[in-house]
């Protein structure tokens, strides 16, 4: 990572600063916003608003998360509030791809910028994610090679990012946009490119045939008894179920079983702890597969999560072609509430259900929905009737989502900050805050909840000061 600062549009950093809005001088509309000649480029508020509420709840359920099982992730299927963080970092990284390619001087160049910009996230993802760096809970460095992680969160955003950005580049005509048809027209290549993706999803999910599986369970499971090497009996094609679905096949294959997540989230399900939904041990009749390893960043899932992106690429096209706010909000409404709906049909047909680390069809219809409704809202308060002194402080993390993601979220400065303490590795000055206030307010869950809302808090101050001092993250 760069020393941070300050870039010009197409060369913001990979949390997709490129925002910055140029309305059309042929636009007739009272409500188009017109530049002024100090700000001849003004951004979009609310676009910053989006990615700064998006990171400060995944601050919040990833470390309040434990105090209120109910927040966290599901433990495969369903939905929780947890399980729309993702898929919100994708629809934003869209909607800001559509901004920073509606004029495209080079494509060679562009591409060349979209694919260092890929790489340089990719490898800050797998320096972040891959196993180095220790939690708060792991006072401990380092990580074995032939161990190491390759997919994760920012990995997931870079092949989401690369995937749109060379649609934007290379499928969307050169033409001129001036009826409903013509936007049409313009980007109906890239549509269904979309699709083609979605179907490569859903046919590799439901067709590949998985076979039984075996898999190293080297350390002590949580019943306390050690497992060694386990036999998963799968022999179906078309589960979705935890053991035996085509996504974990596939990273199976290509990964390796030493390079996927060896904690998922189905650790926490009825079939695998008794503290369901929370984590625990492993009940008498647990099967094989509670203690293996599953990747929900992995290389299939994140063909449909690529999906969300494009949902977003579309809203940010609307942006740049429409410069009436009314007509604005009515085309993403158009678009979100179709999306919500379809999300639930597919839920109530069971094809599929809602399932976050497989990002199914129906998870991804109503997550990006949720996100386009969102965002449609934050656009209307934010953007057109200016209400931006309420929303100054998520504004702010959302100028520097990235940066914030890497110390606070990723638990850089609170484990380096656990590095003093006072005689014994507990009396440190974030487990001491945290403690103080559970104390203070007699209550273990709703203590930790105010030491996060504190550390929101104080990350969106660092996140202004950043701004103040004209300072950006960039790859």
């Amino acid at each position: 990572m760069s020393t941070p600062i300050d870039v010009e549009e197409e060369q913001r950093g990979p949390f997709l600063q490129e925002d910055d809005i140029v309305p059309s001088s042929s636009s007739n509309s009272p409500d188009a916003s017109t530049p002024s000649p100090a700000n001849p480029n003004p951004r979009l508020a609310s676009l910053d608003v989006f990615r700064g509420l998006t990171v400060a709840l995944m601050i919040l359920v990833d470390d309040a998360g434990g105090a209120f099982p109910s927040v966290n992730h599901s433990p495969w299927f369903g939905l929780t509030l947890a399980d729309f963080v993702m898929p919100f970092f994708l629809f934003g990284v869209g909607v800001s791809i559509g901004l920073a390619f509606k004029n495209i001087s080079s494509k060679q160049i562009a591409m060349k910028k979209v694919i260092l910009r890929t790489i340089n996230l990719f490898l800050l993802g797998l320096f972040l994610q891959g196993g180095y760096f220790h939690g708060r809970d792991n006072l401990t460095y380092g990580v074995d090679v032939g161990k190491i992680r390759w997919l994760g969160v920012l990995q997931r955003i870079a092949i989401g990012y690369l995937l749109a950005s060379m649609s934007e580049i290379w499928l969307v005509n050169n033409m001129t946009v001036d009826s409903p048809a013509a936007f049409v027209r313009k980007y109906y290549i890239q549509w269904m490119f979309a699709v083609f993706l979605c179907s490569v999803y859903m046919c590799l999910l439901y067709g590949l045939y998985v076979p039984n599986w075996k898999y190293e369970a080297s350390s002590k499971n949580l019943s306390g008894y050690l497992a060694g090497s386990e036999i998963v009996h799968c022999e179906v094609r078309g589960s979705l179920e935890p053991p035996c679905n085509a996504v974990g096949l596939i990273d199976r294959i290509i990964l390796g079983e030493r390079h996927l997540y060896q904690h998922p989230v189905y650790r926490r399900t009825k079939e695998c702890s008794v503290n369901s939904p929370d984590y625990g041990p492993l009940p008498p009749d647990s099967p094989g597969w509670c203690l293996a390893p599953f990747d929900p960043e992995g290389i299939l899932s994140s063909l449909m999560a690529a999906i969300t992106c494009f949902v977003g690429l579309h809203f940010g096209h609307v942006l740049v072609h429409f410069k009436d706010h009314m007509q604005r909000v009515l085309l993403w409404s158009m678009l979100s509430f179709p999306l919500l709906i379809a999300g639930y049909f597919f839920e109530f047909l069971g094809i599929p259900a809602f399932c976050k680390p497989l990002y199914t069809l129906s998870y991804m219809c109503i997550t990006a929905g949720a996100s386009g409704v969102f965002l449609t809202i934050i656009f209307y308060i934010v953007d057109v009737k200016q209400y931006r002194k309420p929303t100054i402080l998520v504004q702010w993390m959302g100028l520097n989502a990235l940066i914030i993601y890497a110390v606070a979220a990723c638990d850089l400065l609170p484990a380096a900050l656990q590095g003093f303490y006072w005689r014994s590795p507990e009396n440190n000055l974030v487990d001491g805050t945290e403690s103080l206030l559970q104390a203070m307010l007699h209550s273990r869950k709703w203590g930790t909840l105010a030491f996060v809302i504190l550390e929101i808090l104080f990350w969106s101050l660092v996140a202004g000061f950043l701004h103040m001092k004209g300072i950006y993250v960039k790859l």
